[in-house]
């Protein structure tokens, strides 16, 4: 599995959709995922991708992470585990 799919899969599971109702365009928002449900979000993708998420639950919108759409999510977790290497 690809890292988007991963990705997708843990978003999908998090907003009980299967992984092909959640596209690249989509917003959390779009997907039923409120920020409970983002912060298990990114819990999940950390322990899948053994990374780390520059991420502020209290100010979602004050960081560094892009989280305003699934392709926004995916490309920051593809820029962690590059750099991870």
């Amino acid at each position: 599995m690809s890292i988007s799919d991963r990705v997708i899969a843990i978003i999908a599971e998090q907003a009980v959709l299967e992984p092909s109702d959640v596209t690249p365009e989509s917003t959390l928002e779009d997907l039923g995922i409120d920020s409970l449900g983002l912060v298990e979000s990114i819990f999940a993708i950390e322990e899948e991708f053994d990374i780390s998420i520059p991420f502020n639950a209290n100010e979602p919108k004050a960081n560094d992470f892009d989280i305003s759409n699934v392709a926004a999510i995916i490309a920051g977790i593809e820029k962690l585990v590059s750099e991870k290497v």
